[in-house]
């Protein structure tokens, strides 16, 4: 098995405060993609329900997805996310089972 550390992650969010999560959670994302170990980073926004949002994220290693887990917008956002969500996150750990067509 892989080193590798994939996730799909589904954030159902309020509709009242749908545009605001993702105004605010954008801003993260090429930053979020510049990260040493990261190999893809995805918000993806659901055409059928817009209040669901899913991100898809493929890291290096766990040590790396520990660092960037731990980074300080990160830890402000675990902290603030209830304000934002209906639910909290349904998290599926992934497996690659193909290689990534990433080209950094």
């Amino acid at each position: 098995m892989s080193e590798l550390q994939g996730f799909i992650l589904h954030a159902k969010t309020r509709p009242e405060k749908s545009d605001a999560f993702e105004a605010f959670f954008s801003a993260h994302v090429q930053a979020s993609r510049a990260e040493p170990g990261c190999i893809e980073y995805h918000m993806l926004r659901d055409k059928q329900d817009p209040t669901l949002f899913i991100f898809y994220e493929i890291w290096q290693s766990q040590a790396h997805l520990d660092v960037h887990s731990n980074l300080p917008h990160m830890k402000q956002f675990r902290d603030m996310r209830m304000e934002y969500l209906e639910q909290d996150f349904d998290i599926r750990a992934i497996d690659m089972l193909s290689p990534s067509s990433a080209t950094r």
